[in-house]
């Protein structure tokens, strides 16, 4: 198991529990949403297309040779349109910065991000770099360039 270290921010709630597993077999873990003090009470409003930075009061040390991958929660993401616009989101390796989850609503009604609240999944996968070199051509295949929908499966 690869180990993953977390470290709280000065303005968090350390109430607020780290990414977990909800399952044995979850892939992702269910990441929080840890809201600055003066937005505890309230939480913060998201009206429908709006898009706003969540703080998770959280930074980490991913080990080198991989990434976190942050991607929507699909409960969210049925019930009421909440996505992540650039998911899945990349934290590398090298990143020691604050942790926020990039949430937009694209639901019809406003919603509002609860302090504590589950607000995303988090990955951690491998990552292999390539080298990447140019050449005049390319090696032939079945498909060519045939581009989007080229391969006729519907």
């Amino acid at each position: 198991m690869t180990q993953v270290l977390f470290a709280y921010l000065p303005d968090a709630d350390r109430e607020v529990p780290l990414p977990a597993y909800a399952t044995m077999g979850a892939a992702g873990a269910d990441i929080r949403a840890n809201l600055l003090p003066a937005d505890r009470a309230a939480g913060l409003h998201l009206a429908p297309m709006a898009r706003v930075l969540v703080p998770t009061g959280l930074a980490c040390a991913i080990p080198d040779g991989y990434e976190m991958q942050i991607r929507a929660r699909s409960g969210l993401a049925l019930k009421h349109g909440l996505t992540l616009p650039n998911a899945p989101a990349t934290i590398d390796s090298d990143y020691r910065g604050p942790l926020g989850v990039i949430l937009q609503n694209l639901g019809d009604a406003p919603f509002t991000i609860e302090h504590g609240m589950r607000i995303a999944q988090i990955v951690i996968a491998p990552v292999v770099q390539a080298r990447f070199v140019a050449t005049e051509t390319l090696p032939d295949t079945a498909r060519g360039a045939g581009g989007y929908g080229s391969t006729g499966v519907r």
